[in-house]
């Protein structure tokens, strides 16, 4: 199994490029099924769910290639496809996605249950309520879910939960629907205004989203469009909370502030320094052991699930004990069994974690059980004594680009190991 090893006591110093978010950049793939026009997604991250997402439109007929630029260019005007192949939507759970858009445009879709990262149960019922409602017919047999429709139907959708995949799916099948659909008690997440805007450069009629309720007016037809996805908020919140679990100082570019507006607060009450340094940038520096949290994960604007595990590590060497309530996920504690391997005390009843503060971490060889479980191991590796190996780092190249690269490039002691290549100082990649 391949994993980074990584060198910990270096205070991170320097600046990082945030790419574009990964949950914005999946999304429009998947809206570009809906038009014969090419859509250009400016900046998009060389990620491996992107790839996926990528190798799964290309199996429904699109032309998916990037530029020398970096851009990811979609022709649409092939897509066929109605059934999305079940290893890749397996190995990813935004793959749902595509649902929507080719029950809108096909007029028949048959997708098999998702998967992705294990961190607790994720159903779709809420899609598959929304997309009824709007007339879809639909039948579950087998591990797949297949929905018909001549041409849905405007409605008014309330959603029991404000489910991010949820409201995604169904603002874009909304957009060819006949008449106006209302998505009621919708997610908020700024991806999902992301995702109307370029809706919208596409033809669509969408408004209010980041609200308490989405406005779509279905069109005949949507064309290709050109859109530059915002900055990853999780990522940029990866390294704020890099420089403060460091006690380094490190400039993130770009960011929108407002996005992690609940992530700085955290920060600032531990005790990190951040700033505004500029309209899109932000300087984070810690200087001394942090001061314990009680931290509570939220749908947005509330505290970010996706920052619950980077957290944790951060709290691993707080002084004194923290208390981490998960609310959105039911199995997303599984980090804590891996940095107490490196010496931490944390305590994890059903989804509340008590986390003791140590002074120190110490280098081990641990392995990620998700995409931000994985995160969470680097930043506790980057801190700890000693020499950190984390394995299952496919997990992390799922939703970070060039981790290492910038972790580099902030003066980190870091690299990409095989598992053939034993780590520098024999500790061995094989866990004990």
């Amino acid at each position: 199994m391949a994993g980074i090893w990584i060198r910990g006591g270096r205070p991170l110093v320097g600046s990082v490029q945030v790419s574009s978010a990964k949950n914005a950049v999946l999304k429009m793939m998947a809206a570009a099924l809906m038009t014969s026009g090419r859509c250009a997604i400016r900046r998009a991250p060389a990620i491996r769910d992107v790839e996926t997402m990528a190798d799964l439109i290309r199996c429904l007929g699109a032309n998916v290639t990037r530029d020398s630029g970096g851009n990811l260019v979609i022709d649409g005007s092939g897509v066929d496809g109605v059934e999305a192949p079940e290893q890749l939507v397996r190995r990813m759970r935004a793959s749902v996605l595509v649902m929507g858009p080719l029950l809108a445009r096909c007029g028949r879709v048959r997708v098999p249950l998702p998967g992705g990262c294990a961190i607790g149960p994720r159903p779709i019922e809420l899609h598959l309520q929304g997309l009824r409602q709007m007339g879809a017919r639909i039948t579950e047999e087998r591990g797949f879910v297949e929905a018909r429709a001549d041409r849905l139907r405007g409605t008014e959708i309330h959603l029991d939960y404000p489910s991010v995949g949820a409201t995604e799916n169904l603002m874009m099948a909304a957009c060819l629907a006949e008449g106006t659909t209302v998505i009621r008690n919708p997610a908020r997440e700024p991806e999902i205004v992301d995702l109307q805007l370029f809706l919208n450069k596409m033809g669509a009629r969408v408004r209010g989203a980041g609200g308490d309720a989405i406005y779509i007016e279905g069109v005949e037809e949507l064309s290709g469009a050109e859109h530059e996805p915002i900055p990853d908020r999780i990522e940029a919140g990866t390294y704020m909370v890099a420089a403060a679990i460091t006690w380094g100082e490190i400039i993130l570019h770009p960011v929108i502030p407002r996005h992690v507006e609940a992530v700085t607060a955290k920060l600032r009450e531990a005790g990190a320094i951040v700033e505004e340094v500029g309209p899109d940038t932000l300087r984070v520096r810690g200087g001394e052991r942090p001061r314990p949290l009680y931290v509570r994960t939220q749908p947005y604007p509330g505290f970010p699930t996706d920052m619950q595990p980077q957290f944790m590590a951060l709290l691993a060497v707080a002084a004194g004990a923290s208390i981490i309530s998960e609310t959105v996920y039911t199995s997303r504690m599984k980090h804590a069994d891996e940095l107490r391997r490196m010496g931490a005390d944390i305590v994890v009843d059903g989804q509340v974690a008590i986390v003791r503060g140590v002074r120190r971490l110490t280098g081990a060889c641990v392995e990620a059980s998700d995409l931000r479980a994985g995160a969470a191991l680097i930043l506790a590796g980057l801190a700890a004594d000693g020499e950190t190996v984390v394995e299952g780092v496919h997990h992390v190249d799922r939703g970070y680009e060039a981790i290492e690269e910038k972790l580099r490039g902030l003066g980190a002691d870091v690299r990409r190991v095989a598992e053939d290549v034993p780590a520098a100082g024999g500790l061995p990649l094989v866990r004990a």
